[in-house]
């Protein structure tokens, strides 16, 4: 168990760390409204839109957040060259993200479009093309990663299956980290049909879903979350696994042999939205800053109960967090396994 105290010092350590972003960008694009008659013209309902707004996704919001928890992300991905890609650009200059930003001009920038009547989806509209990157765009993405390698200690891998993170791009990322002296922690927050690409990293953050699909079997409970995890290393020899478990906290394997459960720290729950974006983003930060697995994994714990309180997809400040560490009680890690 961590002292708040304990706690509130690995959070102010947070400030100023450097952490690498590699993913798919998105644009996550809001249209509000409500329904009033049903069309005329088909079965469906006729949404009256009363606002709209964007906001970044996938692996901008990974590098939102951490920028909202005072860290300095590097943020590396690909968009369309269109008004979207210009728009997604612009957004990580506001939020104070660092980014090194490609443009392929034969792919639209990846945009969700999603339909909100009455507090309630109404439908999701997805603008994208998932191929790989081309060799060209490749080799520019890696000609730029090596200027920041030796400035930043952990990466995250953002997998949303839009084409960045593939087979030859996890083959020379491999290459270029094993040989350096001071090799970057590469954390990965998963897209399942992947997962064998990502055999040796340093920690995985499935959900319950994913972690269920990458095992092969169905995860609702104790015994079966450490039966998927057990699979997982032996299919990925991954160095630890952390799956979130939703209203259930985390389940933090340090090794098949080492496993304990974080019971949630939100007090309520009205959104999930973001809130795994939030959680390898706040590990990443700490683990940048020199804490430790277990410390990294209870602060994320407190970033994720926070978001998760919001409508939409939200982000956790430095304040926030240091608030719900001082609000709530301590929390109690129990063992699972060793």
């Amino acid at each position: 168990m961590l002292s708040k105290q304990a706690q509130l010092k690995a959070a102010a350590a947070l400030k100023g760390r450097k952490v690498c972003i590699i993913g798919d960008l998105m644009l996550d694009h809001y249209m509000m409204g409500t329904v009033d008659r049903i069309s005329p013209e088909a079965p469906v309902p006729v949404v009256r839109v009363t606002g709209e707004k964007r906001v970044l996704g996938g692996a901008g919001n990974v590098a939102q957040n951490i920028a909202a928890l005072g860290g300095s992300p590097v943020l590396f991905g690909c968009t369309g060259d269109d008004p979207d890609g210009a728009a997604l650009v612009r957004m990580t200059g506001e939020a104070g993200i660092e980014s090194r930003i490609l443009k392929d001009p034969a792919r639209p920038t990846t945009r969700k479009t999603r339909i909100i009547a009455h507090n309630q989806q109404v439908v999701r509209v997805d603008s994208e093309q998932p191929d790989p990157l081309p060799q060209h765009l490749l080799d520019e993405l890696f000609s730029s990663l090596r200027d920041v390698l030796s400035q930043a200690p952990v990466i995250v891998l953002s997998d949303y299956g839009k084409g960045i993170i593939c087979r030859e791009f996890m083959s020379r990322l491999m290459d270029l980290v094993t040989p350096l002296p001071d090799r970057p922690l590469i954390l990965v927050d998963p897209k399942p049909v992947n997962y064998d690409l990502y055999k040796g990293v340093d920690l995985l953050t499935p959900n319950t879903k994913e972690a269920g699909e990458g095992a092969g079997l169905a995860v609702s409970g104790r015994e079966s979350v450490l039966a998927a995890g057990e699979a997982l290393f032996k299919r990925l020899r991954c160095r630890h696994l952390l799956v979130t478990l939703g209203a259930d906290g985390m389940a933090l394997f340090e090794s098949p042999a080492t496993v304990r459960h974080i019971p949630t720290v939100a007090q309520k729950v009205f959104d999930v939205t973001g809130a795994g974006d939030t959680v390898i983003a706040t590990l990443a930060l700490a683990l940048a800053s020199g804490a430790d697995l277990l410390t990294a994994c209870t602060l994320a714990n407190h970033a994720a109960g926070h978001v998760v309180a919001q409508v939409g997809a939200a982000t956790a400040s430095a304040e926030d967090l240091a608030r719900s560490i001082e609000s709530l009680p301590v929390t109690e890690i129990n063992a699972w396994r060793g």
